[in-house]
């Protein structure tokens, strides 16, 4: 029967049978898209496994075995059903109020505005105590290096973590975290200081730490001055300092959505501007 399936597919592919593999491998992803992260994953892993034996005992004329594993098979649809109740039920809710790809998106967008919002409020009240940060934005260029000299966190960003982690005399504080798209990837790493010349000597070990990484990688970082609670950017070798809400908020949202009107690197260069004006 799997032989029988597998000559079809290959040998007499038409219009109808290419639409209807399409279709399929939709509802397959939607599926596996539905039970990520969820005791549903591993049973579908193992109706996986058990599909998988059933063409090794059919290639390999296994007769008895595969009329066993046939015979439950042949009641799979009402299987899947009690299996996946919980997840079917919730496909059906979601196409009942609308597309799925436009709730996906729609959660994208509420998950990086949540995130730009607990950077923000993180930064302001580190500010605003002055207590000194540094925040490692990875883009292009791997940061792993980077990250193995720290402590491993890898948890979801939000103010509170990232506030606590540069609380002074905590474990964590002294260092710089590094952030991966959503992810707080790790603390207390350390970054080499630039070796440029004609930096200002009211700059501290965080902000030269900051231009280093910023000079021998795409790396965006964020810096609070724990002297004066200012906060700064460097990116490319330069730093831009004096960042406010806004400015802040024109960076991230820069960062994680580059299809907006306009990109970080454009308010980078406003605030280079304005900086070199004062």
């Amino acid at each position: 029967m799997i032989q029988n399936i597998v000559w079809n597919v290959f040998h007499r592919p038409g219009l109808s049978d290419i639409l209807d593999i399409l279709i399929v491998a939709v509802i397959i992803y939607q599926l596996l898209m539905l039970t990520r992260q969820t005791r549903g994953s591993a049973v579908l892993k193992g109706l996986v496994l058990l599909l998988l034996i059933v063409g090794v005992s059919d290639a390999l004329g296994l007769t008895a075995l595969n009329w066993l594993l046939m015979s439950v098979i042949s009641n799979g649809p009402l299987v899947l059903v009690i299996l996946f109740q919980p997840e079917i039920r919730k496909a059906l809710e979601q196409m009942g109020r609308g597309a799925i790809i436009e709730k996906k998106r729609h959660d994208e967008n509420d998950d990086r505005e949540r995130i730009i919002s607990e950077i923000i409020q993180c930064l302001s009240n580190l500010s605003r105590r002055r207590v000194g940060a540094l925040i490692v934005f990875e883009r292009k260029t791997g940061l792993k290096d980077v990250i193995e000299t720290g402590i491993s966190i890898d948890a979801e960003i939000s103010s509170a973590l990232l506030e606590n982690i540069f609380e002074p005399n905590t474990p964590l504080h002294d260092g710089a975290v590094v952030i991966r798209d959503a992810r707080v990837m790790a603390g207390a790493c350390i970054l080499t200081l630039t070796e440029g010349r004609g930096i200002s000597h009211e700059l501290g070990t965080r902000h030269r730490a900051a231009i280093g990484i910023s000079e021998t990688t795409d790396a965006v970082v964020l810096i609070v001055s724990e002297e004066t609670g200012i906060i700064s950017m460097a990116r490319g070798g330069k730093l831009t300092r004096h960042l406010e809400s806004k400015s802040l908020r024109e960076i991230l949202e820069g960062m994680y959505d580059q299809t907006n009107g306009r990109s970080w690197t454009q308010v980078f260069r406003r605030k280079a501007k304005e900086a070199g004006t004062k």
